[in-house]
Protein backbone atom coordinates (compact mmCIF):
# COMPACT_ATOMS: atom_id res chain seq x y z
CA UNK A 1 0.00 0.00 0.00
CA UNK A 2 2.75 2.58 0.98
CA UNK A 3 4.46 1.49 -2.51
CA UNK A 4 1.30 2.28 -4.49
CA UNK A 5 0.95 5.79 -2.48
CA UNK A 6 4.35 6.73 -3.38
CA UNK A 7 3.44 6.23 -7.16
CA UNK A 8 0.45 7.52 -6.92
CA UNK A 9 2.43 11.03 -6.05
CA UNK A 10 5.14 10.66 -8.14
CA UNK A 11 2.68 9.99 -11.17
CA UNK A 12 0.56 13.51 -9.63
CA UNK A 13 3.84 15.12 -9.43
CA UNK A 14 4.81 14.49 -13.09
CA UNK A 15 1.93 15.51 -14.35
CA UNK A 16 1.55 18.77 -12.72
CA UNK A 17 5.00 20.23 -13.54
CA UNK A 18 4.19 18.90 -17.22
CA UNK A 19 1.39 20.71 -17.65
CA UNK A 20 0.66 23.53 -20.00
CA UNK A 21 0.31 26.64 -19.10
CA UNK A 22 -2.71 28.52 -19.85
CA UNK A 23 -1.79 32.60 -20.58
CA UNK A 24 -3.32 35.12 -19.25
CA UNK A 25 -5.54 37.65 -21.54
CA UNK A 26 -4.47 41.37 -20.41
CA UNK A 27 -6.57 43.85 -22.08
CA UNK A 28 -5.52 46.89 -20.05
CA UNK A 29 -3.53 47.55 -16.81
CA UNK A 30 -3.06 50.03 -14.14
CA UNK A 31 0.30 51.44 -13.22
CA UNK A 32 1.16 53.23 -9.24
CA UNK A 33 2.97 56.60 -10.17
CA UNK A 34 6.17 57.49 -7.81
CA UNK A 35 7.41 61.20 -8.81
CA UNK A 36 11.18 61.24 -8.94
CA UNK A 37 12.05 64.67 -8.96
CA UNK A 38 14.65 65.76 -11.53
CA UNK A 39 16.29 62.35 -12.04
CA UNK A 40 15.73 60.24 -15.25
CA UNK A 41 15.65 56.10 -14.14
CA UNK A 42 17.08 53.83 -17.20
CA UNK A 43 18.32 51.17 -14.22
CA UNK A 44 16.17 49.53 -11.65
CA UNK A 45 16.80 46.32 -9.07
CA UNK A 46 13.66 44.91 -7.82
CA UNK A 47 13.39 42.72 -4.61
CA UNK A 48 9.76 42.28 -3.99
CA UNK A 49 6.44 43.62 -4.45
CA UNK A 50 7.69 46.36 -1.20
CA UNK A 51 11.37 47.12 -2.26
CA UNK A 52 13.00 48.41 -5.44
CA UNK A 53 16.19 50.15 -5.57
CA UNK A 54 17.59 52.48 -8.64
CA UNK A 55 19.93 54.78 -9.82
CA UNK A 56 19.24 57.67 -11.84
CA UNK A 57 20.86 60.67 -14.59
CA UNK A 58 21.82 63.35 -11.35
CA UNK A 59 24.05 61.10 -9.36
CA UNK A 60 21.00 59.83 -6.82
CA UNK A 61 20.74 55.81 -5.74
CA UNK A 62 17.19 55.13 -4.29
CA UNK A 63 14.85 53.18 -2.90
CA UNK A 64 11.76 52.41 -1.12
CA UNK A 65 10.94 49.52 1.51
CA UNK A 66 7.69 50.10 1.89
CA UNK A 67 5.69 49.96 -1.53
CA UNK A 68 6.32 53.74 -2.65
CA UNK A 69 5.10 55.11 0.62
CA UNK A 70 8.60 56.74 1.14
CA UNK A 71 11.68 57.06 -0.46
CA UNK A 72 15.24 57.11 0.49
CA UNK A 73 17.92 58.71 -1.40
CA UNK A 74 21.65 59.01 -1.72
CA UNK A 75 23.64 61.22 -3.23
CA UNK A 76 27.31 60.37 -5.18
CA UNK A 77 29.55 63.38 -6.41
CA UNK A 78 32.82 62.33 -8.16
CA UNK A 79 35.78 65.10 -6.96
CA UNK A 80 33.35 67.79 -5.93
CA UNK A 81 31.94 68.43 -8.84
CA UNK A 82 30.46 65.54 -11.05
CA UNK A 83 27.09 64.01 -10.43
CA UNK A 84 27.63 60.65 -12.24
CA UNK A 85 24.59 59.96 -15.13
CA UNK A 86 23.59 55.94 -13.54
CA UNK A 87 22.10 53.93 -16.26
CA UNK A 88 23.49 50.61 -14.93
CA UNK A 89 22.69 49.26 -11.19
CA UNK A 90 23.24 45.88 -9.95
CA UNK A 91 23.24 43.74 -6.71
CA UNK A 92 25.48 41.61 -5.83
CA UNK A 93 24.52 39.68 -1.88
CA UNK A 94 24.13 42.94 0.22
CA UNK A 95 25.97 45.43 -2.54
CA UNK A 96 24.94 47.58 -5.48
CA UNK A 97 26.58 48.36 -8.10
CA UNK A 98 26.17 51.45 -10.08
CA UNK A 99 27.85 52.51 -13.56
CA UNK A 100 27.91 56.02 -15.22
CA UNK A 101 27.86 57.15 -18.50
CA UNK A 102 30.12 59.11 -20.78
CA UNK A 103 33.43 60.53 -19.39
CA UNK A 104 35.37 59.81 -17.34
CA UNK A 105 33.65 56.25 -16.44
CA UNK A 106 32.70 55.68 -12.65
CA UNK A 107 31.65 52.51 -11.02
CA UNK A 108 30.32 53.04 -7.66
CA UNK A 109 30.27 49.74 -4.78
CA UNK A 110 27.30 50.85 -2.35
CA UNK A 111 27.16 49.11 0.38
CA UNK A 112 25.13 50.09 4.31
CA UNK A 113 27.89 51.27 5.41
CA UNK A 114 29.84 53.38 2.92
CA UNK A 115 30.48 54.16 -1.15
CA UNK A 116 32.93 53.51 -2.58
CA UNK A 117 34.84 54.01 -5.77
CA UNK A 118 36.17 50.37 -7.71
CA UNK A 119 36.55 51.03 -11.49
CA UNK A 120 37.18 54.21 -13.35
CA UNK A 121 38.53 54.76 -17.04
CA UNK A 122 39.25 57.81 -18.39
CA UNK A 123 38.73 58.39 -22.46
CA UNK A 124 37.09 60.44 -24.18
CA UNK A 125 35.10 57.59 -26.35
CA UNK A 126 34.41 56.04 -23.05
CA UNK A 127 30.50 55.07 -22.85
CA UNK A 128 29.35 52.21 -20.69
CA UNK A 129 25.96 51.00 -21.14
CA UNK A 130 25.12 47.98 -18.87
CA UNK A 131 25.91 45.93 -15.78
CA UNK A 132 25.14 42.75 -15.19
CA UNK A 133 26.29 40.12 -12.36
CA UNK A 134 26.21 35.94 -13.12
CA UNK A 135 24.67 33.58 -10.69
CA UNK A 136 27.18 32.66 -8.84
CA UNK A 137 27.92 36.33 -7.56
CA UNK A 138 31.39 36.02 -8.38
CA UNK A 139 31.35 37.01 -11.81
CA UNK A 140 30.12 40.39 -13.25
CA UNK A 141 30.30 41.88 -16.44
CA UNK A 142 29.39 45.59 -17.84
CA UNK A 143 29.56 45.95 -21.15
CA UNK A 144 30.32 50.18 -23.81
CA UNK A 145 30.63 51.52 -26.89
CA UNK A 146 34.42 50.95 -28.28
CA UNK A 147 37.23 53.13 -27.26
CA UNK A 148 39.30 51.19 -30.00
CA UNK A 149 38.02 48.52 -32.68
CA UNK A 150 36.49 46.22 -30.25
CA UNK A 151 33.39 46.53 -27.79
CA UNK A 152 34.31 47.56 -24.16
CA UNK A 153 34.10 45.40 -21.87
CA UNK A 154 34.76 45.04 -17.88
CA UNK A 155 34.98 41.91 -15.63
CA UNK A 156 35.05 40.83 -12.27
CA UNK A 157 36.06 37.87 -10.85
CA UNK A 158 35.78 38.24 -7.16
CA UNK A 159 32.09 39.40 -6.41
CA UNK A 160 33.11 43.23 -7.70
CA UNK A 161 35.86 44.06 -5.07
CA UNK A 162 37.99 44.68 -8.44
CA UNK A 163 37.16 45.12 -12.07
CA UNK A 164 39.44 44.36 -15.50
CA UNK A 165 39.15 45.78 -18.80
CA UNK A 166 39.75 42.94 -21.18
CA UNK A 167 42.02 43.63 -24.51
CA UNK A 168 40.98 43.73 -27.77
CA UNK A 169 42.79 40.76 -28.59
CA UNK A 170 40.55 38.86 -26.94
CA UNK A 171 37.38 40.34 -28.30
CA UNK A 172 35.53 40.21 -31.52
CA UNK A 173 36.05 43.59 -33.87
CA UNK A 174 33.34 46.06 -34.26
CA UNK A 175 32.22 47.77 -37.30
CA UNK A 176 32.56 51.31 -37.32
CA UNK A 177 29.18 52.87 -35.94
CA UNK A 178 28.52 49.72 -33.76
CA UNK A 179 27.89 50.28 -30.56
CA UNK A 180 25.22 49.53 -27.64
CA UNK A 181 22.46 50.87 -26.03
CA UNK A 182 22.18 52.87 -22.61
CA UNK A 183 18.26 52.65 -22.87
CA UNK A 184 17.26 49.95 -19.70
CA UNK A 185 20.15 48.06 -18.40
CA UNK A 186 18.82 45.05 -20.09
CA UNK A 187 20.88 44.35 -23.25
CA UNK A 188 22.80 41.97 -20.71
CA UNK A 189 21.21 39.01 -20.36
CA UNK A 190 23.16 35.99 -17.61
CA UNK A 191 22.26 32.76 -17.06
CA UNK A 192 24.66 30.04 -15.48
CA UNK A 193 27.95 30.82 -16.82
CA UNK A 194 26.43 32.06 -20.27
CA UNK A 195 25.85 35.72 -21.18
CA UNK A 196 24.16 37.42 -24.11
CA UNK A 197 24.99 40.93 -25.01
CA UNK A 198 22.96 42.52 -27.82
CA UNK A 199 24.58 45.94 -30.19
CA UNK A 200 23.00 48.00 -32.57
CA UNK A 201 23.68 50.96 -35.17
CA UNK A 202 25.92 49.72 -38.26
CA UNK A 203 24.95 46.46 -37.16
CA UNK A 204 22.66 44.43 -34.24
CA UNK A 205 24.04 41.39 -33.34
CA UNK A 206 24.63 38.99 -30.60
CA UNK A 207 27.73 38.58 -28.76
CA UNK A 208 27.95 35.35 -26.60
CA UNK A 209 29.98 34.02 -24.05
CA UNK A 210 29.83 30.26 -22.12
CA UNK A 211 32.50 30.72 -20.01
CA UNK A 212 31.87 33.92 -18.21
CA UNK A 213 33.41 36.06 -20.55
CA UNK A 214 36.73 35.03 -21.27
CA UNK A 215 35.67 33.61 -25.19
CA UNK A 216 33.07 35.22 -27.50
CA UNK A 217 31.18 34.51 -30.49
CA UNK A 218 29.11 36.92 -32.49
CA UNK A 219 25.75 36.14 -34.09
CA UNK A 220 23.86 38.45 -36.78
CA UNK A 221 20.55 39.17 -36.46
CA UNK A 222 17.61 40.22 -38.90
CA UNK A 223 16.72 43.25 -36.35
CA UNK A 224 16.90 46.88 -38.07
CA UNK A 225 20.22 48.00 -38.63
CA UNK A 226 22.43 50.33 -40.54
CA UNK A 227 22.33 53.53 -38.37
CA UNK A 228 23.37 55.09 -35.03
CA UNK A 229 19.91 54.62 -32.91
CA UNK A 230 18.90 51.34 -34.90
CA UNK A 231 19.38 47.92 -33.75
CA UNK A 232 18.54 45.70 -30.45
CA UNK A 233 17.90 47.65 -27.47
CA UNK A 234 16.89 44.59 -24.82
CA UNK A 235 16.91 40.88 -25.01
CA UNK A 236 15.52 38.07 -22.61
CA UNK A 237 15.92 34.77 -22.43
CA UNK A 238 13.42 32.07 -21.15
CA UNK A 239 16.20 28.98 -21.09
CA UNK A 240 19.69 28.86 -22.57
CA UNK A 241 17.54 28.23 -25.75
CA UNK A 242 14.77 30.26 -26.17
CA UNK A 243 15.05 34.46 -25.80
CA UNK A 244 13.64 37.19 -27.36
CA UNK A 245 15.13 40.47 -28.65
CA UNK A 246 13.52 44.17 -28.76
CA UNK A 247 14.29 47.63 -30.18
CA UNK A 248 13.84 49.37 -33.22
CA UNK A 249 14.49 52.72 -34.22
CA UNK A 250 14.70 55.53 -31.04
CA UNK A 251 14.59 58.05 -33.57
CA UNK A 252 11.35 57.15 -35.43
CA UNK A 253 9.62 55.60 -32.20
CA UNK A 254 6.61 54.94 -33.58
CA UNK A 255 7.64 52.84 -36.78
CA UNK A 256 7.25 49.08 -36.39
CA UNK A 257 9.88 47.77 -38.51
CA UNK A 258 11.65 44.42 -37.98
CA UNK A 259 12.38 45.22 -34.59
CA UNK A 260 11.33 42.10 -32.77
CA UNK A 261 13.07 38.74 -33.43
CA UNK A 262 13.16 35.63 -31.63
CA UNK A 263 15.54 32.37 -31.18
CA UNK A 264 15.27 29.10 -30.35
CA UNK A 265 18.77 28.06 -30.33
CA UNK A 266 21.09 29.77 -27.66
CA UNK A 267 20.83 32.67 -29.98
CA UNK A 268 22.56 31.36 -32.99
CA UNK A 269 19.87 32.19 -34.85
CA UNK A 270 17.04 34.60 -35.17
CA UNK A 271 13.57 34.62 -36.65
CA UNK A 272 11.77 38.18 -37.38
CA UNK A 273 8.40 38.84 -35.59
CA UNK A 274 6.02 39.51 -38.60
CA UNK A 275 5.87 43.65 -38.66
CA UNK A 276 2.17 43.53 -38.83
CA UNK A 277 2.97 42.55 -34.93
CA UNK A 278 2.76 45.80 -32.49
CA UNK A 279 4.65 47.23 -30.42
CA UNK A 280 6.70 49.47 -32.91
CA UNK A 281 10.25 51.03 -30.23
CA UNK A 282 10.46 49.34 -26.72
CA UNK A 283 13.47 49.63 -24.99
CA UNK A 284 12.54 47.08 -22.74
CA UNK A 285 11.13 43.29 -22.48
CA UNK A 286 10.97 40.40 -19.99
CA UNK A 287 9.23 37.07 -19.62
CA UNK A 288 6.94 37.03 -16.84
CA UNK A 289 8.03 34.75 -14.02
CA UNK A 290 6.54 31.64 -14.25
CA UNK A 291 4.53 31.79 -17.20
CA UNK A 292 6.21 29.04 -18.82
CA UNK A 293 8.28 31.84 -21.52
CA UNK A 294 4.42 32.72 -22.38
CA UNK A 295 4.00 35.97 -21.50
CA UNK A 296 6.35 38.70 -22.02
CA UNK A 297 6.10 42.67 -21.61
CA UNK A 298 8.41 45.14 -22.65
CA UNK A 299 8.23 49.16 -22.70
CA UNK A 300 9.08 52.42 -24.44
CA UNK A 301 8.70 55.75 -24.33
CA UNK A 302 5.34 54.53 -27.15
CA UNK A 303 4.05 52.74 -23.90
CA UNK A 304 3.49 49.59 -22.37
CA UNK A 305 2.79 46.05 -24.92
CA UNK A 306 2.03 42.51 -23.53
CA UNK A 307 2.29 39.39 -25.41
CA UNK A 308 0.70 36.22 -24.19
CA UNK A 309 2.17 33.54 -26.75
CA UNK A 310 6.06 34.24 -26.40
CA UNK A 311 6.36 37.55 -28.29
CA UNK A 312 5.38 36.23 -31.64
CA UNK A 313 1.65 38.59 -31.22
CA UNK A 314 1.35 41.85 -29.06
CA UNK A 315 -1.40 44.02 -27.17
CA UNK A 316 -0.67 47.43 -26.43
CA UNK A 317 -1.69 47.59 -22.44
CA UNK A 318 -0.92 51.05 -21.59
CA UNK A 319 0.09 54.46 -23.60
CA UNK A 320 2.20 55.73 -20.59
CA UNK A 321 5.99 56.03 -21.47
CA UNK A 322 8.42 54.16 -19.79
CA UNK A 323 12.19 53.21 -19.80
CA UNK A 324 12.38 49.83 -18.16
CA UNK A 325 10.49 47.14 -16.03
CA UNK A 326 11.37 44.70 -13.70
CA UNK A 327 9.13 41.58 -12.42
CA UNK A 328 9.32 40.50 -8.87
CA UNK A 329 6.79 37.67 -9.57
CA UNK A 330 4.13 36.59 -11.89
CA UNK A 331 1.76 39.33 -10.73
CA UNK A 332 4.10 42.46 -9.51
CA UNK A 333 6.57 44.58 -11.75
CA UNK A 334 8.43 47.39 -10.87
CA UNK A 335 9.03 50.35 -13.87
CA UNK A 336 11.37 53.10 -14.57
CA UNK A 337 11.14 56.58 -16.51
CA UNK A 338 11.42 59.76 -16.77
CA UNK A 339 11.24 61.60 -12.95
CA UNK A 340 9.34 58.81 -11.87
CA UNK A 341 8.24 54.56 -10.49
CA UNK A 342 5.56 52.87 -11.64
CA UNK A 343 4.76 49.56 -9.98
CA UNK A 344 2.50 47.25 -12.20
CA UNK A 345 0.21 44.68 -10.12
CA UNK A 346 -1.73 42.34 -12.52
CA UNK A 347 -4.51 40.93 -10.93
Amino acid sequence: MKRISVLIFAFLLINSCNKEYKPRKIASIEVSKFKINNSSIRAIVAIDANIVYYAGSKGDFGYTKDAGKSWNTEQITYQDSINPQFRSLAKNGDDFFALSIANPALLYKISEDKTELVYSENNKLVFYDSLKFFEDGLHGIAVGDPTEDCPSIILTFDGGKSWGKIECSSLPKFDDGEAFFAASNTNIKTIGSTVWIASGGNKARILKSDDFGKTWQTFNTPVIQGNGPQGIYSIDFFDKNNGIAIGGDYSKPKENKANKAITKDGGKTWTLVSDNQNPSYKSCLQYVPNTQGKEVFAVGITGISFSNDSGYTWKEVSKDPYFAIQFVDKNTAWLSGHQKIGKLVLN
